[in-house]
C-alpha cells in the first residue's frame, strides 16, 4: 500500500490564483537535476474525492476541485503553509473505494 497526501482546493484558485505553476515547475527542475523520480502531481477532478471518506472535505472545496497529491508529506505541508487557503487530506491506496488514485471524472 502507498500513502499519499494531497492539498485541495478550486482548480481556479490552485491554477490562476496562486503561483502553484512556477512552484510545480522549480520542484520538476530540482528532481531532474538530483535524478529523483516525479512524486507529485496536479489532478483535476480527481475521482478520491467522491468517496465517502472525503466527504466532508469535498463539501468545502468549491465546484471544480483540483488537487495536488504527492507520496511527500513534507512536500504537501509545504504547500499548506505557502498557499494558505487549501484543504489537505491522506489516504492509503488501494482501499476499498479508491483503486486509482489518479483517477479524474
Amino acid at each position: 500500500m502507498t500513502t499519499y497526501f494531497f492539498v485541495a482546493a478550486s482548480e481556479k484558485f490552485l491554477t490562476v490564483e496562486e503561483p502553484l505553476d512556477e512552484i510545480l515547475k522549480e520542484r520538476m527542475r530540482n528532481y531532474k537535476e538530483n535524478n529523483k523520480e516525479i512524486d507529485f502531481w496536479l489532478l483535476k477532478n480527481p475521482s478520491f474525492l467522491q468517496t465517502t471518506q472525503f466527504a466532508d472535505l469535498k463539501a468545502k472545496i468549491p465546484s471544480n476541485p483540483a488537487v495536488v497529491l504527492s507520496t511527500d508529506k513534507k512536500f504537501i505541508t509545504f504547500l499548506k503553509l505557502r498557499l494558505e487557503f487549501v484543504a489537505v487530506g491522506e489516504f492509503e491506496c488501494p482501499n476499498a473505494e479508491i483503486i486509482d488514485p489518479f483517477k479524474v471524472q
